[in-house]
């Protein structure tokens, strides 16, 4: 029998002679155009050494491919932060199997993802799409998701390689972050999936880090990432992030990306000739594209790293999205809906004893299931928060639906009753080519469909019809900079120029105006409707070719009160009320950070007005990071439901009504007020942004500043009750026995704390997470969790040896609900 590491070392000397031999196969020119990327999304094909053109794709919750429509749809995730609320790298790996299972059904090699940035400041306005504030937790879930997206053959690029904890600024902010909390927070993660997962991509950041460009990084990319980690696979720019060709070269990038302009290519040949790089270091960077290519099964001759026949296949997308959804929602509270020593917490909430309830809140109808940016994908169907209820509950409840308040200051995009397709003319108006819409958001970058050249491109035309489903004005929005031409059954409602308020170009392609303009339809009256738009020319930048434009639509609007008092009259009339706030793409996205934790709207008041009114108020969180919750003692349950991917609603339907129990626990601490947070600034002064917190984010600083948060890192409740029995530990591992005390089956994540026995010189956290695991147990039943725990679990890293250094001493281990519901403690010694 074969053992498994030899037949993977006997993989990679294949993979490395074959890189090997088509590297020597290959001109100056033709290395360097290697390099640079073709277009948006790929690298240019060499058929004479039989490459095949890499393509790569976002993103972390789904494989959107390279096109940006939905024309070939794609299964959608919840977001990362919910994946890492399952405390469950197992679960992480099933949904790499899936991404890769997608990714190869799109002739995607690479997937842009995982990102594996920290939370440092609630504030962040990308923290949706990363896991958590702590760097082990991130690292575990990082690792399964890696293991389980390339056991499908699909490369990953773990990212964004480092200190991109922020968005202000984040092209150019210098971060300066000691070595210390640089080693064992912000590079922990990377280091961790880079020795335990081996990842065939690393993606470098925008940003500065002490200094240096992290695409142009040597000290970290090349000593540390290759050097002491051992990392051999391939470093790709983040989008547009290399600027410079030796410096980027001779720092360790080797792919910079998007093309077809870059600074490799034709300018890093030139640089070869002139000798101002080595050509050995232009060979290296080619041999490690190479060996991803023979990985990935896109260079002839050698078989790929994994075997297609031993692929993951087959996974049902939405059952599995679903699964994550359900086990990722964290129960924050759940007390009973009347005091009294007999009273059952309001949830589950029990459908034989329902016959009205009140769904609430715009998200609760439109819901919001992914973060946006770069992440964005889009799935065949959304189930809304409304449409799951209504499923499950059995035909004699009645779901009553209300507004109740709007938190969009933008019309949304249209989407519920409109069938749309664009349409891509030429400039004597001929079809190019038609592609289905998934909603009336139109966004190109870099690659147009089949049969469209750029060159000749004049407009694009959304075209299709719509449904009303109610009578009234209704408002439909123009985004774009360029000319709009609207029609609604024959009538041109809007035909102008609409020009944006910046001369920034990128700002002026992400942020373009809004144009309203109001219309009155009947329901269910089907009319035509089309909005062509012209834009001014094809990108902000040069050889980018990008347009952006978007149709609204908004249903007739009572007054903003009024809407208010029909979701309190209604949430009055039913046996529960279940009130869905949300944030929105203008508060909580890619592109910038956000100014403060409150709800946008009114929903806040909202909350409160409807729980006055109905005891048995249940309030779920559609937001992909913390919000301000000073209702959250007003309402009996609290359900944190992230960014929940395309099966929402029935997964909450799932939990809510109890056929399955929220798996969640918080990845991260919530505040209760912003002002509260230990660390907050996102904003660099002076084009630099000083970690002057050091080791002390998430938990670590809030122990330190002796304070209280309204939910604590690792919290999140059940639908049953766990005694911790007994716990027994050494330097290795640790063994936690629990009891299942409930009436009903049910699973508990123990978390591991280490806690130093004694104060020393060298300024360590109260606490910090050494190990997790999840353990399952029916009513009455026990469980066993076996806890390994690592040697870096008692080291730490000494800046004046520039290396790990063991700290010996009596340490607690602590078995825990949550960071601040620590349940038993173990002494042990570590020896030096």
């Amino acid at each position: 029998m074969t053992h498994p590491h030899s037949a993977a070392d006997a993989t990679h000397a294949a993979h490395t002679a074959a890189a090997e031999a088509a590297l020597a196969r290959l001109g100056l020119d033709a290395k360097a155009r290697l390099l640079s990327g073709q277009d948006m999304w790929s690298l240019p094909a060499i058929p004479e050494i039989g490459l095949k053109s890499l393509v790569m794709s976002d993103g972390p919750i789904g494989v959107r491919g390279t096109g940006w429509s939905a024309a070939d749809p794609s299964v959608a995730l919840p977001s990362p932060t919910a994946l890492a609320a399952t405390w469950d790298p197992e679960l992480a790996r099933r949904a790499g199997n899936l991404l890769a299972q997608e990714a190869r059904r799109k002739g995607v090699h690479v997937l842009l993802a995982p990102t594996v940035n920290l939370h440092r400041s609630p504030l962040g306005g990308r923290h949706f799409e990363c896991y958590s504030e702590d760097p082990y937790l991130t690292g575990e879930i990082g690792a399964g998701y890696v293991r389980g997206v390339q056991q499908g053959g699909v490369g990953t690029t773990v990212k964004h390689f480092v200190g991109n904890d922020a968005e202000t600024e984040r092209y150019t902010v210098d971060n300066i972050i000691a070595p210390r909390p640089l080693r064992e927070l912000y590079l922990a993660p990377f280091e961790h999936i880079v020795k335990n997962a081996h990842p065939w991509g690393i993606m470098t950041a925008y940003n500065q880090v002490n200094g240096a460009t992290m695409t142009e990084h040597r000290h970290l990319v090349g000593e540390v990432l290759r050097g002491e980690w051992g990392f051999d696979g391939c470093n790709v720019s983040d989008w547009t992030a290399a600027r410079d060709t030796v410096r980027a070269l001779l720092g360790g990038l080797d792919v910079a990306m998007p093309g077809p302009h870059t600074v490799y290519g034709a300018p890093l040949a030139e640089a070869v000739r002139d000798g101002r790089i080595p050509e050995p270091e232009l060979d290296a960077a080619v041999r490690r594209v190479l060996l991803l290519a023979a990985r990935v099964g896109a260079l002839e001759g050698v078989p790929a790293a994994v075997d297609p026949a031993e692929m993951p296949d087959g996974i049902d997308g939405a059952a599995l999205a679903r699964e994550v959804a359900r086990r990722a929602f964290v129960l924050l509270r759940n007390e009973p809906a009347e005091p009294g020593p007999s009273s059952a917490p309001v949830l589950p909430l029990d459908p034989a004893r329902l016959r009205k309830v009140a769904v609430i809140g715009a998200a609760a109808k439109e819901a919001r299931v992914l973060g946006g940016g770069s992440a964005t994908v889009f799935p065949d169907h959304i189930v809304s928060s409304l449409e799951g209820l209504r499923a499950a509950l059995p035909d004699d409840v009645e779901v009553r639906y209300a507004m109740g308040a709007d938190p969009s200051t933008r019309v949304p995009a249209a989407r519920d009753g409109f069938a749309l397709s664009a349409h891509y003319l030429g400039r004597d108006g001929e079809l190019l080519a038609e592609v289905p819409q998934f909603d009336g958001r139109m966004q190109v970058w870099g690659n147009f469909p089949e049969g469209v050249d750029p060159a000749v491109l004049e407009s694009v035309e959304l075209v299709g019809h719509f449904t009303p489903r109610a009578t009234g004005t209704h408002t439909l929005s123009l985004v774009g900079s360029g000319e709009l031409k609207l029609v609604v059954d024959g009538a041109v409602l809007f035909d102008d120029r609409c020009t944006p308020s910046t001369d920034d170009p990128f700002e002026a392609f992400m942020n373009p105006p809004e144009t309203l303009v109001e219309a009155a339809f009947t329901e269910d009256a089907t009319v035509p409707v089309s909005l062509r738009y012209t834009p001014p020319s094809l990108g902000p930048t040069d050889g980018l070719n990008a347009l952006v434009f978007t149709l609204g639509h908004l249903e007739p609007q009572r007054g903003a009160e009024e809407e208010i008092e029909e979701a309190v009259r209604a949430a009055r009339d039913a046996d529960a009320a279940v009130v869905v706030i949300a944030t929105t793409e203008e508060v909580e996205s890619e592109g910038f950070d956000r100014g403060d934790l409150r709800l946008p709207g009114r929903q806040d008041e909202l909350v409160s007005r409807v729980a006055a009114a109905n005891p048995r108020t249940v309030v779920v969180v559609n937001s992909g990071s913390p919000v301000e919750l000073p209702w959250r003692e007003e309402v009996p349950a609290v359900l944190l439901s992230w960014f929940p991917g395309q099966e929402a609603g029935a997964a909450l339907a799932d939990v809510l009504l109890g056929a399955h129990e929220p798996g969640g626990r918080l990845p991260t601490t919530w505040p209760a007020r912003l002002a509260d947070a230990p660390v907050t600034e996102v904003t660099p002064r002076d084009g630099r942004l000083d970690y002057r917190e050091g080791l002390f984010i998430g938990y670590r600083a809030w122990e330190r500043a002796a304070a209280a948060p309204a939910f604590p890192f690792g919290h999140g409740l059940g639908y049953t009750d766990w005694e911790y029995e007994s716990l027994t530990a050494t330097a290795e591992t640790a063994r936690v026995r629990l009891r299942n005390t409930g009436d009903r089956a049910g699973a508990e994540t123990v978390q591991l704390y280490v806690t130093p026995v004694d104060a020393d010189a060298t300024e360590r956290p109260a606490r910090w997470l050494a190990g997790f695991a999840r353990v399952e147990a029916a009513p009455g039943e026990t469980a066993e969790a076996e806890i390994a725990l690592r040697p870096y679990a008692f080291e730490i890293w000494d800046e004046a040896a520039g290396a790990r250094r063991l700290v010996p001493g009596g340490y607690d281990i602590e078995a825990a609900h949550s960071v601040a519901d620590r349940r038993l403690r173990a002494r042990i010694t570590v020896e030096d």
